[in-house]
């Protein structure tokens, strides 16, 4: 990747005397090649098992092979998250490796939709390459697997660089611009509800300042149209299979699961780059109110700053409701970037080569912390650190600790030969005790096998060939994605000896991810027949396999 900027540098050295159009043509390119290749990075590598992508595969192999949601499986959320993997599943196969080729599209839709937002709202052509660059390193890179966290946030911006090109007056296409807006918010909604509800906050404001603008409350009216179009399309079919039981709204048997108090200290007791930001931004607002008629006659620049100041609110409450993994809410870094580098460059050109070159080379510094890993794996074949008696003696910053730790893994990573798992490595003991699974007497030649997988290896579905069972849950963690209902129901088929084989995953740190009350009643109804590694670390996680007594 630094290899790709310093090119885009010397070429931009080459080709100095560019007129705007070519020059226009030649930056357009190059934030095009910076988001594939950036993108395409994780189709070279392999992988440790991911927690929770058990999920992913489930739901779009469940998709993919023409189960209905809520009717064959339950979910406290849309399933709009699952389409694009389901597609890649139909594609490619329902292999673990298809979700990493499903998050390389995903990620080019979201850094082209982020290009799009800025170059719609005017940002200068330097600033526009840093800041997608910015949005590269930040926020794309590191998501190699596909999660809704991340995938209800990229239909969020797809949705705004639709309304926003309808809001600058995309005459010819206005209407469907505003529709596919009105679309992809819904579909960020049926994704995750506080990401989507916040989606839907944020475009609902840039629609009030265009009505205000232009004064007529249209574009305003057929957003919430098209949005009740696209709502009444993806529900009505489904209401008939307990939708409004599964869906999570904060009815019973869901809660909210939020509190005011985890609000206050996560947000004040934290969230240091936001409120910088938002500093930085107010003060660049402040400055601009001096003027403010003429403020709120420039829809780029007033779109500029309702859309920053949307997006760093956004971060702040997202960080609260959606809190795995950690860094899901650092898309606000690219565009409060873009915002305060614009507002900079009336006094900065930042697309002369020699203001460019040193800004993207601080850049790649700023978020160095990114791609060093890899380069790290380099520079210790170069220079290889010491094991002597001598050398560990000495105190430095890699030696003041005495190793332990509740996040050491000591487990052997390996890779399967099942096809299902191909690239992806697991502890060697997860991967023997797949094998001794799949040759159980049980197990093998079973065409009607009856198997109950509560564990993060889903993949065996497609390998054992098993037929996934319906009218459950798709994932069971108590509370949230199964209830008591659900609870009872699994501990009646066991107490009856339904299953063949019962597979289910201990996870010690964790509150019912797997539900505990069923485990008991296999204890009591079923047999222990082996133990193996869960693909997880720390390696204290273990999946436990049960057969009839």
């Amino acid at each position: 990747m630094t290899a790709l900027v310093l090119f885009i540098v010397i070429m931009l050295l080459r080709n100095s005397d560019l007129n705007s159009k070519e020059k226009e043509n030649f930056f357009g390119w190059s934030e095009i090649a910076l988001i594939a290749l950036f993108a395409a990075v994780p189709l070279f590598f392999n992988f440790p098992y991911r927690i929770n992508i058990f999920l992913s595969w489930e739901g779009a192999y469940r998709l993919a092979q023409g189960q209905v949601p809520y009717k064959d499986f339950g979910l406290p959320m849309g399933f709009a998250y699952w389409l694009v993997p389901a597609l890649f599943f139909k594609i490619f196969g329902p292999y673990l490796m298809t979700l990493i080729k499903a998050q390389v599209f995903i990620n080019i839709v979201s850094g082209l939709s982020f290009r799009s937002i800025l170059k719609s709202l005017g940002a200068p052509l330097g600033v526009r390459l840093m800041a997608v660059l910015v949005f590269c390193l930040s926020y794309s890179f590191f998501n190699f697997w596909p999660w809704y966290n991340h995938t209800v946030i990229v239909f969020e911006f797809i949705a705004i660089s639709l309304v926003i090109k309808y809001i600058l007056g995309a005459e010819k296409y206005g209407l469907a611009y505003l529709f596919g807006g009105a679309l992809f918010v819904f579909l960020s909604f049926f994704t995750k509800q506080d990401g989507g509800g916040l989606a839907l906050m944020l475009v609902t404001a840039l629609l009030i300042y265009d009505a205000y603008y232009r004064r007529q409350l249209k574009g305003l009216l057929f957003f919430f149209l098209f949005f009740a179009i696209s709502a009444l399309v993806f529900i009505l079919p489904f209401v008939s299979h307990d939708f409004g039981y599964w869906f999570n709204y904060g009815q019973e048997p869901h809660n909210s699961r939020l509190s005011i108090n985890d609000f206050f200290s996560i947000i004040f007791g934290a969230s240091q780059w936001e409120k910088f930001y938002l500093m930085l931004v107010v003060l660049i607002v402040v400055r601009e109110l001096k003027e403010w008629r003429t403020l709120l006659s420039e829809p780029k620049k007033m779109l500029f700053i309702l859309l920053t100041l949307g997006i760093l609110c956004e971060a702040l409450i997202f960080q609260v409701t959606s809190y795995v993994p950690p860094d899901n809410n650092i898309f606000f870094h690219s565009f409060a970037f873009a915002f305060i580098f614009s507002f900079l460059s009336r006094e900065i050109d930042f697309s002369k080569i020699r203001v460019l070159l040193p800004s993207m080379v601080l850049v790649l510094l700023w978020w160095s912390g990114v791609y060093w890993k890899y380069i790290e794996r380099i520079t210790l074949r170069m220079f290889p650190k010491t094991e002597t008696v001598e050398d560990k003696k000495k105190i430095s910053v890699s030696t003041y600790r005495s190793g332990g730790g509740s996040d050491k893994d000591f487990a052997v990573w390996k890779f399967s030969k099942l096809r299902a798992f191909k690239g992806v490595y697991m502890p060697e003991s997860t991967v023997k005790g797949m094998e001794r699974l799949m040759a159980m007497p049980e197990v093998k030649g079973n065409q009607d096998l009856k198997l109950l997988n509560m564990t993060e290896l889903t993949p065996l579905a497609h390998e054992m060939g098993y037929a996934l069972e319906v009218n459950q849950p798709l994932w069971y963690h108590v509370g949230v994605g199964m209830f008591d209902k659900e609870v009872e129901e699994f501990n009646r088929k066991i107490i009856d000896g339904y299953y063949d084989v019962v597979l289910f995953e201990t996870i010690p740190y964790l509150n019912n991810f797997f539900p505990e009350e069923v485990r008991e009643t296999l204890q009591e109804h079923y047999e222990m027949k082996d133990r193996f590694l869960a693909p997880r670390r720390p390696s204290d996680s273990h999946v436990e396999v049960y057969i009839r007594k």
